[in-house]
């Protein structure tokens, strides 16, 4: 087999063909995805900057900002410059355990990004609930320790990953129809048993996914309870549109993941492969654009950062 081992069945290499079918427009597909990429590392490592040296942004809920846009930005990292030298300079060999690496970090992430949003809904639902005890409940102790265990659970959840594609055969070729290694991607090119990986896939995805939204969807159900219950229309709103930022959020990362999710296990032959891959790439690239930009328009302590550190910055330039 071209590019394996022939004692063990596994590549030296994969090759991965980006957007099959649509090879010869990979140039001008590259373009919006290029600009995507750009604003999403700009805009969250902007909003990271801004949450580091803003004293009045020292608080839990711009903390859970912080580390979500640092997923994002290392998540659409993992797999951008891979896929621009594929549709640009044609640059189609990754290295089985490069693949293997980027695999883990693809997934891990996303894993991350899913657990963030679910604390930073605990958070709101703590700030609106118990508003007299926020500052005692989540202390940078406690931030600092639940961050840590978001982030160990994906890596223990997504480890096995590794282990489940390296015990398969692979002789079924090594071109790979994606933009990046996908575990189940890359388990259909094998010629052995893939049912596991499939089980397993499908658990980490209810176990992350599915746990964290009824964690988000039962902070949210009692928020709106305790928002009914107050007495004044302003306190109301006002508790409502500290919330709309994070299900702006949720709503960008989940719809997407979803229907990726779905639409690859039951689309069948109806949905074309290409859509698919173009899916797949919305999925993990959509919620890093967005993100910045709904957090930098709906919050008002983030405008204000932005104002009070853009004429800073300009005082300190005039000096000069």
């Amino acid at each position: 087999m071209h590019g394996a081992n022939s004692s063990s069945l596994s590549p030296r290499y994969f090759i991965l063909n980006g957007i099959p079918g649509l090879e010869a427009a990979h140039v001008w597909i590259s373009l919006p995805f290029c600009l995507m990429y750009f604003v999403a590392v700009m805009g969250n490592c902007g909003l990271i900057y801004l949450i580091i040296h803003e004293e009045p942004l020292h608080r839990p809920m711009y903390y859970f900002l912080a580390l979500l846009s640092l997923t994002d930005v290392s998540g659409c990292t993992s797999f951008v410059p891979n896929m621009l030298c594929i549709f640009w300079f044609s640059l189609k060999e990754i290295d089985f355990n490069a693949c293997l690496v980027q695999m883990f970090f693809i997934h891990m992430l996303t894993g991350m990004e899913s657990g963030v949003l679910m604390l930073m809904a605990l958070d709101r639902y703590v700030a609106i609930c118990y508003p007299l005890r926020y500052s005692t409940i989540l202390t940078n102790t406690v931030i600092a320790r639940v961050g840590l265990a978001t982030f160990t659970r994906s890596v223990l959840l997504i480890t096995p990953f590794m282990f489940l594609i390296k015990r398969l055969p692979y002789c079924r070729g090594n071109l790979i129809h994606h933009t990046y290694c996908d575990h189940m991607a890359v388990a259909k090119l094998s010629c052995g048993n893939i049912k596991i990986n499939a089980i397993y896939g499908l658990i980490v995805a209810i176990f992350i996914g599915g746990f964290d939204m009824v964690c988000i969807s039962m902070s949210y159900i009692m928020i709106v309870r305790a928002v009914v219950n107050l007495s004044s229309a302003d306190a109301r709103h006002k508790a409502f549109s500290t919330c709309t930022s994070h299900i702006c959020a949720i709503v960008i990362t989940y719809v997407p993941a979803f229907f990726n999710f779905f639409t690859h296990r039951f689309g069948g032959h109806t949905i074309p492969h290409h859509i698919h891959i173009f899916i797949a790439n919305l999925y993990l690239l959509l919620p890093p654009t967005l993100n910045p930009i709904v957090y930098g328009v709906k919050t008002k302590q983030i405008r204000e950062g932005v104002i009070k550190l853009f004429y800073r910055e300009k005082d300190i330039l005039s000096v000069r």
